[in-house]
């Protein structure tokens, strides 16, 4: 009987000693996902026999009101009739700094696998290559939106899917 009694006091420690940690692990999560924003970018351009369309959507981890990091993925699909279509297809990893709670620098770098299939009657080879860019920039932010600019220090004019090496940008993680 002795015997039987003292299992049963080592389960219902082991049982509490289990709950516990199973009720720890599950605020340690619920406070996880209380720090990850979720934003990204849709875009959208169309013309005379041209059309655009991006989907790109992000995560970052609020590490406190100062820093933050995430990820990104990012698809488009362009066309132009009679001319060409391009895929680009990518990921991305960003670090943010808040100096002060209005003013944001960043770093940012992309890798896009880029194809581009012309019309054959045009004589422009077809082509297919990787885009590495690394950003750096300076951002206003006023709640969930940072607008500012950034600079990609390893931009090369002849593989680019970006027109400079400056390029505008807005944010939006909520």
């Amino acid at each position: 009987m002795k015997l039987r009694y003292n299992t049963l006091k080592i389960i219902i420690v082991l049982l509490l000693i289990l709950t516990s940690v199973n009720s720890q692990a599950q605020d340690e999560r619920s406070n996880f996902w209380s720090h990850v924003q979720y934003g990204g970018g849709l875009g959208l351009s169309f013309g005379d026999g041209f059309f655009s369309g991006t989907i790109a959507p992000s995560a970052l981890y609020r590490f406190n009101d100062r820093i933050a990091t995430g990820i990104g993925l990012s698809g488009t699909y362009s066309s132009e009739k009679n001319f060409y279509k391009s895929t680009i297809l990518g990921a991305s990893s960003i670090t943010l700094f808040n100096v002060i709670p209005e003013i944001q620098l960043s770093a940012e770098f992309e890798e896009y696998y880029v194809s581009r299939n012309f019309e054959s009657d045009l004589n422009i080879k077809n082509d297919s290559f990787w885009v590495p860019a690394l950003f750096f920039g300076i951002g206003f932010q006023t709640r969930n939106v940072t607008m500012g600019i950034r600079y990609d220090v390893l931009y090369d004019s002849s593989k680019n899917i970006y027109a400079n090496a400056y390029m505008p940008f807005v944010r939006f993680y909520f």
